[in-house]
């Protein structure tokens, strides 16, 4: 396919899986509902991380608990704000993140971030499978009774019969297109949210009713001070935008889909902070109530289960654990790594194939992570590229608002040879170099010990300074 063959394709409506993972959705698969754009963060925030960090949040930073709510709900509509920036030329045009990214830095010079969010994605991946398949792996064991046996790489042999079918799991649901993946989302959101007030419900029996004085308990801080209360906001605000970040910079994979910049909107606003009160109250609700039952402060919900010792509540639990994980393995994980993975070679890799390159290395990932790989200390690696893509979002923002006053060739994005942004032989030198300046800084906090005081907002002030550098060195009036 040449490059003026791929700039018309592109117009010809539904995405087919076999077709160009990057073509602009067509208005007749723009179906998603605000319904649906609500359920993308209820599994981003409903993983058995996301359970655990919001439950840590009212017991490590020493601060009450109407000040962390305040902070989470801060924090959820700076994300959201951010989000509806991002999403917005994706919902207008239907284009992917990676197309989007053609505008500033060029037909080429996108290939470079969209690379970067494909490798932390592709790695995630693999390792969400993983904890997906433990999940799985309990139910089996909670229904049959078998310990597993001997292990293998780490593994038993339920273990990996368990990881076997995760893994094939994710593949039956992307290779039935978008409209599969966004039924699950849609099942799966509202379904642990049951479970986890089914959860507070078993609690709050088990308790005799002292549930609620126990949560009591952990809102106190009367030993805090009004400075420690300001830190600590400061600090779970800065730790909730950095758990968002990499979704924030490829929100278009999605907004493409939303039925009209309403539905993305709505969504947003009851996605981000409304899910943020709701699921920080369960996780509360449910800490408080095992600090009674069990005489501790739990944040581990998988521990909490085990210890009710209920065959019928490990099942469901399991379930949920379950659907938790590949919910949000699909929104944080799989479509980044299906596009950025795409973009490299748009006209040969098609949505499939993107999916299947996707799905061996997580077969290779998740399959040595236990054994080997989690030994390696690769978080330094991926914490590197998600701060290194940082500036991306700035210099998107900006190209898209302030100098191309929200105005797109829908052309010229898929002109791969020519076009207005075509630039230098496929690369924007202005955009080129913020995005290097300001991910110099935004690493230097992840590795340089006396900036570690600015690790929480490193994704925050590279993206600002990307922008503002961008804005510097672009040439003025730009022309769409």
């Amino acid at each position: 396919m040449t490059a003026t063959d791929e700039m018309h394709v592109h117009h010809g409506g539904t995405m087919d899986p076999e077709g160009n993972a990057l073509n602009p959705v067509g208005s007749d698969e723009k179906t998603w509902g605000w319904f649906a754009i609500f359920n993308i963060w209820a599994n981003d925030v409903q993983s058995l991380f996301g359970y655990s960090l919001v439950a840590s949040l009212f017991i490590s930073y020493g601060v009450g608990g109407w000040t962390a709510f305040a902070a989470l709900i801060a924090a959820g509509l700076f994300v959201m704000w951010m989000v509806n920036l991002s999403g917005a030329a994706g919902e207008k045009y239907g284009i992917p993140y990676p197309v989007l990214a053609r505008a500033s830095l060029g037909t080429q010079g996108a290939k470079l971030p969209a690379v970067l969010r494909a490798t932390v994605a592709v790695f995630w991946y693999g390792v969400q499978v993983y904890f997906a398949s433990t999940a799985l792996a309990l139910l089996i064991r909670s229904v049959t009774g078998l310990s597993g046996g001997t292990e293998i790489l780490g593994l038993t042999g339920i273990d990996w019969l368990s990881f076997v079918i995760v893994w094939g799991f994710h593949i039956v649901i992307f290779w039935r297109g978008m409209g599969w993946v966004e039924t699950f989302l849609n099942i799966a959101g509202p379904f642990v949210y049951l479970v986890m007030i089914g959860l507070v419900i078993v609690l709050w029996q088990r308790s005799d009713g002292q549930l609620l004085e126990a949560t009591a308990t952990i809102f106190a801080n009367p030993e805090g001070t009004v400075w420690t209360e300001i830190k600590g906001f400061v600090a779970i605000v800065g730790t909730m935008v950095a758990y968002f970040a990499a979704v924030m910079i490829n929100f278009s994979d999605f907004s493409r889909y939303a039925k009209d910049k309403q539905a993305m909107v709505l969504g947003n606003l009851a996605g981000l902070p409304f899910n943020m009160i709701l699921f920080s109250a369960l996780a509360l609700l449910t800490t408080g109530g095992a600090a009674v039952v069990f005489g501790e402060e739990i944040i581990n919900p998988t521990e909490i289960v085990e210890r009710t010792d209920s065959v019928l509540l490990g099942i469901i639990a399991a379930i949920t654990f379950f659907a938790a994980t590949v919910g949000i393995n699909l929104v944080a994980n799989f479509i980044p790594a299906v596009n950025g993975i795409a973009s490299l070679a748009p006209e040969k890799i098609s949505f499939r194939k993107a999916g299947l390159i996707t799905s061996l290395f997580a077969l290779v990932i998740g399959g040595f992570w236990n054994s080997f790989i989690s030994q390696f200390g690769i978080s330094g690696f991926v914490n590197t590229l998600g701060a290194t893509l940082a500036p991306v979002f700035g210099i998107m923002i900006v190209d898209y608002y302030l100098l191309r006053k929200e105005q797109l060739s829908e052309d010229d994005l898929y002109n791969m040879e020519g076009g207005i942004y075509h630039y230098d032989n496929g690369w924007n030198g202005a955009a080129v170099k913020a995005f290097g300046l300001a991910a110099v800084f935004s690493v230097a906090t992840v590795w340089v010990p006396w900036l570690g005081f600015l690790s929480g907002y490193s994704w925050v002030i590279g993206a600002v300074l990307g922008g503002v550098i961008y804005r510097a060195l672009a040439k003025t009036p730009i022309k769409t």
